[in-house]
């Protein structure tokens, strides 16, 4: 029987770039699910701050706040409709945030994608 010493690196070199892939993916699946429940939530909080009647800036201060953890900014942020707002009527807040993916592969054929979260409420 001839020695077998290179069989395990063989299959190990084999199986390294699916298991990487794998873990990458789960990373991403990860980072993007944060992003998502970090934009909703933020979303949230701005429209009952809104629907309270404050400014659109404080509204969009209250979003950026809420989302420190994925770096929001203040132009990611609508309001709609902007100025003053009457009491029964209802506020939109709309947040869009870009994000790249870190596996190699799928960065390269998806490229980024964007992540939209619309909230609704009522003003008092």
């Amino acid at each position: 029987m001839k020695s077998q010493k290179g069989q395990s690196l063989v299959e190990f070199a084999l199986v390294l770039p699916l298991l990487v892939l794998l873990l990458f993916g789960i990373i991403d699946f990860g980072r993007i699910f944060h992003a998502y429940l970090t934009l909703d939530h933020a979303g949230r909080e701005a429209a009952r701050i809104a629907s309270i009647g404050k400014n659109d800036t404080d509204v969009r201060q209250a979003a950026v706040d809420d989302a420190i953890s994925i770096g929001l900014t203040e132009g990611r942020v609508d309001v709609s409709p902007t100025g003053t707002r009457t009491s029964g009527t209802k506020v939109s807040i709309t947040i869009t945030y870009p994000i790249d993916f870190l596996t190699p592969v799928i960065g390269e054929i998806v490229g980024s994608i964007t992540l939209s979260d619309t909230t609704v409420m009522r003003v008092e």
